[in-house]
């Protein structure tokens, strides 16, 4: 497949609007940078590495956007973008790296006297960051290809896919190279409630790739590993602390913990910018609280009493010993953590 879930044209920033799919597949242009906060506050772009791309070029949509007459406007034009978008979402650390890059290659460049060409700089490294994650997610998906026999069924949760990234996928990146070496296996998708990405997204990208796919209720998961369907858990992350502790979808937690009841390997997939090394565990990852109405009143109708309360937090955090490896552009981290992840973050 050739998906381009966000895409820089002609300095216009395209999406593909992901709360359409699976029944429209629509591109959708963010003129504003209030278009890009609310694209990834409601989740029309989504996924940890697709949101820091789109964030960045969003500081360009947001530069041009305030028309500045000088490189000190331009430069107080990234800071304001940057940290307005900051407040779309508080659990990807991949928003959060790629704005703060923005901003260093902002204020590095700041002596430039030409405006033209300090704008083209800062949108060579919006670029880069776009190029960088397309490139960290092939090198994932070779990396992880090794775990996949043929015959094996493989469990993923919530959508790690091309749509999450600038294309290639991080946990799906695992599937899309295994099956480009030759490899047979089956994929069963949970459906990721409340908002369904497993079901209108993951099996949609699967389906579109060739590969075969079950969709599961996310309360199947359990029953089909005791079943012995399942050989392999192979799950995204939005953000991993410093001991291998890591934040992804709501429900993966209980993935994890059914993974290891049935003595299945459970392994996250993520690019080396999903890591949060300031943080030492997964107790300091702020967890996105969302709109109940996304539980009670899901696509628009409600499947719950009006009033009732709803706790809807958008991650979990599953911790490291539960997870049998990271998969990293770098290779396959395992515990223990704090040593391998260190290691890896200053080759």
């Amino acid at each position: 497949m050739n998906l381009e879930p966000v895409v820089w044209r002609n300095r216009q920033l395209i999406i593909i609007d992901q709360t359409l799919l699976p029944n429209a597949h629509v591109h959708k242009t963010l003129a504003t940078l209030a278009d890009v906060w609310e694209a990834i506050k409601v989740l029309r772009v989504r996924g940890a590495p697709a949101i820091g791309v789109c964030a960045a070029f969003g500081v360009l949509v947001g530069m041009h956007e305030k028309k500045p007459t000088d490189v000190a406007g331009a430069l107080a034009a990234v800071h304001a973008s940057a940290d307005y978008l900051a407040t779309s979402r508080p659990t990807a650390v991949n928003l959060f790296n790629a704005l703060d890059r923005m901003k260093r290659v902002a204020e590095e460049n700041a002596v430039m006297q030409d405006l033209d060409a300090y704008s083209r700089r800062i949108e060579a490294e919006a670029i880069a960051i776009f190029e960088e994650d397309q490139a960290l997610c092939h090198a994932i998906g070779g990396h992880g290809a090794a775990l996949i026999r043929d015959g094996d069924g493989i469990l993923t949760h919530c959508n790690a896919g091309g749509l999450a990234t600038s294309g290639y996928g991080t946990a799906l990146a695992v599937m899309f190279r295994a099956q480009e070496l030759g490899r047979r296996f089956h994929v069963f998708a949970d459906e990721t409630r409340p908002l369904l990405q497993g079901a209108r997204l993951t099996a949609w990208e699967l389906m579109q790739a060739g590969i075969d796919v079950t969709l599961l209720c996310d309360s199947m998961a359990a029953q089909v590993m005791r079943e012995g369907r399942v050989q392999l858990v192979v799950v995204g992350a939005d953000r991993i602390a410093a001991n291998g502790d890591t934040a992804n979808k709501i429900g993966t937690y209980n993935v994890a913990l059914i993974a290891h009841a049935h003595g299945i390997p459970f392994y996250v997939a993520a690019p080396f910018t999903t890591f949060d090394l300031t943080l030492k565990t997964g107790a300091g990852i702020p967890i996105e609280q969302r709109d109940p109405d996304e539980v009670i009143r899901g696509f628009g109708k409600l499947t719950a009493p009006e009033g009732v309360k709803v706790y809807n937090p958008a991650f979990d955090v599953t911790p490291s010993h539960l997870i049998a490896g990271i998969i990293t552009e770098k290779g396959i981290l395992r515990s223990p953590y704090e040593a391998s992840i260190a290691a890896c973050s200053h080759e």
